[in-house]
């Protein structure tokens, strides 16, 4: 953005930010599904390869850990969360250069005022999602326990 004040430079951080964490988590989540699926594609061909029946239940444990993990971090929830947090403060950000939408009926000290106010719900939203997120996970395994 060419213009460079608080709530701009708050907006470009916060982009990032949740574009960096989408991203990570996506590749968590592949990554972690990727190897369960690996696992779990290899037990059968243990047996039938006649590999040490320990060899099938250390990959079955695996599997177990791997998917606790995920639940554990919620890879899968965090990555949609956070791109659609992060397509949301893209979309403010471009109605606000276009001086569309809500931002075209207001005098540019009022845009900035009333992106601000924009950014900051979608982050506070966002954390809300989060926030529950966190409880419920705790939650579940509160009960599995």
């Amino acid at each position: 953005m060419s213009q460079s004040n608080p709530t701009t430079e708050r907006l470009e951080d916060q982009i990032s930010w949740y574009s960096n964490r989408s991203r990570y988590n996506q590749r968590m989540f592949k990554t972690l599904k990727t190897a369960t699926v690996i696992a779990s594609v290899t037990i059968p061909l243990c047996g039938a390869a006649g590999a040490p029946p320990f060899a099938a239940g250390i990959l079955g444990a695996s599997i177990a850990l791997i998917e606790i993990f995920q639940q554990m971090n919620q890879y899968h929830q965090n990555w949609i969360n956070y791109r659609s947090t992060a397509e949301a403060l893209n979309h403010e950000k471009y109605l606000f250069l276009a001086n569309a939408g809500p931002y075209s009926r207001t005098s540019p000290t009022e845009a900035t005022a009333l992106l601000a106010e924009r950014i900051e719900s979608l982050i506070s939203q966002e954390h809300a999602r989060w926030e529950s997120a966190q409880q419920r996970t705790a939650k579940d395994q509160g009960s599995i326990a």
